[in-house]
């Protein structure tokens, strides 16, 4: 049998069983590296891993990453320090009034978040919290409730400052900052869509977003100080840690390390920053990264056996093959990580699967920044497709127990359609990820 298939060929059918036994359920990081030791010691012999020691040195010592905790932080310090619940009621008084007005404020507040916590679960658990009984309450469809507050909170995926991102320009070796500029127009005509999408809905049924009842608000100028004051930390935050790196002021590493000062300080201003809170973010922060970075050397180990298995050259020699050559490349590239969405977590893909298809793209002269949206943008659908999109499991978590799963799995499916939609017209017109680091670049000078 192992005379039979060559070593490129075992390679794949390494793959095939990390897919397999990660399906199982058993933990990403340890599965990926026992896989790779199995079949690199079968194939290659237990010599062959004396390379990974400078490997796994290589990611620890990496300045980059160091944003991966720092962001982190930042979102959770963020989370705990009320903006969430302050932005979220405040738009839903300045909304209300109108049809669909409470779900266009969780857009909005969910793309606030976003730009400033990238922190998906905390955004759609305080959403859910605090948005999804107010409006079921006004009468809201609960598949349009549930929905939107699902896509909304994985904005934040999409949306710089966004871990995904910096894993991606790792994968990809594409300068963070630019990786951040190329995906925020992108970012932002999904948020307008997902409100155009809306009123769109509250205009053909009123009876699914009803204005606000009741509402008794007074307009005046104490009202919009209040909305002022609800909105300013989240846009100098905004400002500090996208504005430094545009204008390079600051590394994304150290305006990471600026936006979780102002996070600090927010917290601070809030009377939110208990040293509680601080362990809680601490603990949070330490394990979300320890388990990045496990992941990142398994994955490692992983690309280090299937390329030292000729793996890679075997993909390759089957891309190249195939019909359309570039365009071709693209829509199996990208039609295989949509579908891998449904059972694999967006880091699992993220970190065996770029690896293998970024030195395919840059054989067919495919601009990488423009890969790594388009890939981003595809990663943010893996948390809203069942049967494991993690935001739908966290929307269930905090909804009523009378709504069953199918109704969030039903209000979700007009989002992972737009979704597709931004996905083909960046693929369509790839201005829309390259024009604001271009012209960025030009800027500079460069």
């Amino acid at each position: 049998m192992m005379e039979f298939f060559t070593a490129d060929m075992w390679a794949l059918v390494m793959f095939a069983t990390l897919i397999l036994v990660l399906l199982l359920g058993y933990p990403v990081a340890f599965t990926l590296g026992a896989v790779a030791l199995l079949f690199g010691s079968i194939f290659l012999g237990l010599d062959f891993f004396s390379l990974l020691p400078m490997r796994i040195w290589g990611i620890m010592t990496n300045f980059s990453l160091l944003a991966v905790p720092l962001f982190v932080f930042m979102g959770v310090i963020l989370e705990k320090s009320g903006l969430a619940e302050d932005l979220l009621e405040t738009m839903g008084l300045l909304f209300g009034p109108i049809r669909g007005g409470l779900a266009l404020s969780v857009v909005i507040v969910g793309a606030l978040l976003a730009a400033t916590t990238g922190v998906v679960g905390a955004t759609v658990v305080t959403m859910g919290i605090v948005a999804l009984p107010t409006m079921l309450k006004n009468g809201y469809s609960p598949t349009l409730a549930t929905g939107t507050i699902a896509a909304s909170g994985t904005l934040g995926q999409i949306i710089p400052p966004s871990v995904i991102l910096i894993l991606l320009s790792d994968m990809i070796g594409q300068p963070i900052g630019r990786l951040f500029l190329g995906a925020l127009i992108p970012g932002l005509l999904l948020v307008f869509i997902y409100l155009l999408y809306i009123a769109w809905k509250a205009w053909q049924d009123p009876y699914c977003a009803p204005a606000l009842a009741g509402d008794d608000h007074v307009w005046d100028i104490k009202f919009f100080m209040r909305v002022f004051k609800s909105l300013f930390p989240a846009l100098v935050l905004v400002v500090a840690v996208l504005g430094s790196i545009s204008w390079g002021i600051a590394s994304p590493t150290e305006s990471a390390a600026l936006g979780a000062t102002g996070a600090l300080l927010l917290a601070l201003s809030h009377n939110r920053l208990t040293l509680r809170n601080l362990l809680d973010a601490m603990q949070h922060t330490t394990r979300l990264t320890s388990m990045v970075f496990l992941i990142l050397i398994g994955a490692t180990a992983f690309g280090l056996v299937f390329r030292g298995m000729e793996g890679d050259h075997l993909v390759h020699e089957l891309f190249s093959q195939l019909p359309g050559e570039k365009w071709g490349f693209l829509l199996v590239s990208q039609l295989l990580i949509f579908t891998l969405g449904f059972f694999l977590d967006f880091l699992e893909i993220c970190f065996i699967v770029v690896p293998i298809l970024a030195p395919i793209a840059q054989h067919f002269n495919i601009d990488l920044l423009w890969f790594g949206i388009l890939i981003a943008v595809n990663l943010q659908t893996s948390f809203l497709t069942p049967p494991f999109g993690f935001s739908l499991f966290y929307l269930k978590a905090v909804a009523p127990p009378s709504m069953h799963i199918g109704v969030i799995y039903q209000g979700i499916i007009p989002y992972v359609i737009l979704q597709v939609f931004v996905l083909l017209s960046i693929a369509m017109f790839p201005e829309l990820a390259l024009w604001l680091p271009n012209m960025v670049d030009r800027w500079h000078g460069f």
